[in-house]
């Protein structure tokens, strides 16, 4: 196709439009008028604010880790010192305490934690102000014992079904604030365009849509109408910008990313979740472009604040100020760190063991160096989401809920999720599923390890207590026992993931059985820990895997991993592959529904899967990145997934060729099954922009939706779409809408769109 040519004037007038309608969208134009109970908090804020000593203010900002205040930890049981509490808030007025001294509690030892926290700010203190907890309950309330544990959010991200998300966050919700805990760190909206970084499975996926439509439904579940609601909790969106793409991949290391490109991709979650209503924000641990975000005027008030217009507080994320003169060297002293950061808009730091932010912080105040101003400003963020939470009526946490924490009903929904993110990568020959009357060998490091299922944030924080995971939960060995008979079932481990045990046995034991269950993957791991310097999976696994080929046994692999490991070199020795990600406590019977054709897949992949440890590209790529010399051959392309049914499409239209400011367009496909079993397809809509004056995407998700159709039906799925949805941010880094011409493909399918040249 010709280039379009484009007038500067129209360009302008196209652009200035655009940029009106976006700020609307994100809050920046005249919402609403407050609330009668908004604007009546905001009157008990500001009376607050007016009574607190200066002290007490900064006491607020302050946020240490609980366990300075444990007393005793037998048998998983916490008590704390009370007089070590009375000088955390009565004498130094803390505002917040988080995390959970070293390992999940029951709800009833969380009850009582958060019981005597509360009698001592609200009884002892000259103000009564309840301390605001923190967690962080990334898959669940995966700090309380027997809680609902969900697949971690990479998964999530692949069953592509907003609606189980909603459910999995309101169980998350109701089973936290069951513990008396009212305040989450979750959702990860970073996004997984760095398959290396070893925090890829906590967020939902290398696409910006994705994590904006699933970061926003699940901040909407948690928070509800009324966040003060006992069910509910305060959500809080993180890390705030940029931590994901680390150059190096490791975690917590420097980031790279032009500004048009930060906001074309990774602003956007962000911004969704500010119109959804989160009322918290934690900050990236590292740094864009040289400037370590905790210490950035530019991202944390121009940008949030100013543009996105984020009413909520800001905390920083852990020892992160420390570390703007330790690590980063921006600041030469902790008094210049601290100044940094305020002044910049940090407005609670997670200290997180001892009072010097607060001592080093009323220093400045009385310097002059940090305004009174500034500190009233902060203070009354974080009072106002104490109050949001109805913590000052409701600070107790309420000991009936207690007894549907972990219940059967959620449980089948955890059943659910980790069922629909099953993705099932590679079957020749419909090898799976596999008969219930074939003999077969499990084998693999990850077959028998309920931990291996969950990874960080489970139990621990690095999820490696096996003996805290619950009895009665199914390992992937467990389940395949359960559904075919110990009798049918052999077991030979054959490796670890970095050391050979007995490769030959597991290759004798191939002999005598109809199919191989190779189960491999990653050990537990969470943020630094889980750095690698390979993507490649590790040789032993891969040796295993070669070996078992050898024996002409036809080999399922299931790869339970956080993030795409390269396994190009046994891709072609296996007849069946299945992405388990990690899919949590019912993952186990998850996997065994799958291979035995109880379930049926219809998990997609969330990034794109790499053929290589290196030249990593995601789907969104450029022209000039997917055609000769560099055509894109990735293992397996974002949106893979397999279905033991057949989903063919046809009709794909639209209600109009032509868009225009302000209107909408209806888009219309039939998916047909064509199969004798019913299945569930996400069915995917992307949007191309063939010419643009930023290099285009040669493709780019707009919507997604998932869908059940019964065998032999056909079913009309219909998606609508707006002006923004053909937007891109331009060289001026503001979004802007180019007349020219687009195509909608759904499938292998297009429609053609054009965008008229405004009239002058």
């Amino acid at each position: 196709m010709p280039e379009r040519k484009k007038g500067n004037g129209a360009m302008r007038v196209w652009t200035l439009l655009f940029f009106a309608v976006v700020l609307v969208s994100l809050g920046c134009a005249s919402g609403p008028k407050q609330t009668k109970e908004a604007a009546k908090i905001d009157r008990q804020v500001r009376r607050l604010v007016a009574q607190m000593t200066v002290e007490e203010k900064v006491g607020q900002m302050t946020q240490i880790t609980l366990q300075p205040f444990a007393k005793e930890d037998k048998d998983g049981v916490l008590t704390l010192d009370a007089e070590k509490l009375r000088e955390g808030i009565v004498e130094r007025h803390i505002g917040s305490i988080l995390n959970c001294a070293g390992q999940a509690r029951t709800v009833e030892n969380w009850q009582e934690i958060i019981t005597q926290i509360q009698d001592i700010a609200t009884k002892e203190t000259r103000l009564g102000i309840p301390i605001v907890y923190g967690i962080d309950s990334i898959h669940g309330a995966n700090y309380i014992l027997d809680a609902t544990i969900f697949p971690q959010n990479i998964a999530i991200g692949a069953t592509g079904n907003l609606d189980l998300l909603a459910k999995t966050a309101e169980i998350t919700a109701y089973e936290t604030r069951a513990a008396g805990i009212p305040w989450n760190f979750n959702p990860v909206l970073g996004l997984a365009r760095q398959p290396m970084w070893s925090r890829v499975y906590e967020t939902y996926g290398e696409d910006a849509y994705i994590a904006s439509a699933m970061g926003a439904t699940y901040i909407r579940a948690q928070q509800g109408g009324d966040i003060s609601k006992v069910t509910n909790v305060a959500t809080c969106m993180k890390h705030y910008l940029g931590y994901s793409v680390p150059r190096s991949g490791r975690d917590r290391t420097p980031a790279y990313i032009p500004e048009r490109e930060l906001r074309q991709h990774f602003l956007r979650p962000f911004a969704a979740a500010v119109r959804a209503g989160t009322v918290t924000c934690m900050v990236n641990s590292s740094e864009i472009n040289g400037v370590p975000v905790h210490s950035s005027p530019f991202y944390l008030r121009k940008v949030l604040r100013d543009e996105l217009q984020f009413k909520g507080f800001v905390v920083s994320d852990w020892a992160d100020i420390e570390n703007l003169y330790t690590r980063e060297k921006v600041a030469k002293d902790r008094r210049e760190a601290v100044k940094l950061a305020v002044m910049a808009g940090i407005d609670m730091s997670m200290v997180p063991y001892d009072y010097s932010f607060t001592d080093t912080l009323l220093e400045l105040v009385a310097a002059g160096e940090v305004p009174m101003k500034r500190i009233d400003e902060a203070v009354t963020d974080i009072l106002r989401v104490k109050f949001m939470l109805g913590l000052f009526e409701r600070p107790y946490p309420v000991e009936s809920m207690a007894y549907d924490v972990g219940s059967e009903a959620s449980a089948k929904v955890n059943l659910q999720a980790a069922r629909e993110a099953m993705t099932l990568l590679k079957n020749e020959a419909q090898t799976l599923p596999l008969s219930k009357d074939r003999k077969v060998l499990v084998t693999g490091p990850s077959a028998n390890k309920l931990s291996l299922l969950n990874s960080g944030w489970t139990l621990t924080w690095q999820g490696d207590n096996e003996e805290l995971y619950p009895a009665d939960k199914h390992t992937i060995l467990e389940a395949i026992g359960a559904k075919l008979g110990a009798e049918n079932v052999t077991y030979v481990q054959g490796t670890t993931f970095d050391e050979t045990i007995d490769i030959p046995g597991a290759v004798r034991a191939a002999q005598d059985v109809d199919a191989v269950i190779a189960c491999i993957g990653e050990p537990t791991y969470c943020e630094t820990p889980g750095n690698i310097t390979d993507l490649t999976l590790t040789a032993p696994q891969l040796d295993l895997v070669e070996a078992l080929a050898e024996t002409g046994k036809p080999i399922v692999l299931v790869l339970v991993e956080g993030r795409p490991r390269v396994i190009r070199t046994i891709v072609d020795d296996a007849d069946a592959i299945l992405h388990a990600y990690l899919p949590g406590m019912e993952g186990g019977q998850a996997v065994a529904d799958v291979l035995f054709g109880d379930v049926n897949p219809s998990g997609k992949l969330p990034y794109t899967y790499p053929r290589f440890a290196g030249g990593f590209t995601t789907y969104d790529q450029k022209v000039s990145e997917a055609v000769d010399p560099n055509t894109f051959a990735p293992q397996w392309p974002f949106g893979h997934g397999l279905s033991y049914s057949k989903f063919v499409y046809h009709g794909l239209r639209s209600d109009k060729s032509k868009l225009k400011p302000g209107e909408t367009l209806n888009v219309m496909i039939d998916v047909e099954n064509q199969s004798d079993r019913p299945g569930k397809e996400i069915v995917q809509l992307y949007v191309s922009d063939l010419v643009a004056s930023v290099t285009p995407a040669v493709k780019q998700l707009r919507r997604f939706k998932k869908v059940q159709i019964q065998a032999g039906q056909r079913q009309t799925v219909r998606f609508t779409l707006g002006w923004d949805d053909l937007a891109f941010i331009g060289r001026e880094n503001k979004p802007i809408v180019e007349p020219g011409e687009f195509e909608i493909h759904v499938g292998e399918l297009s429609v053609g769109l054009a965008v008229p040249k405004p009239k002058r």
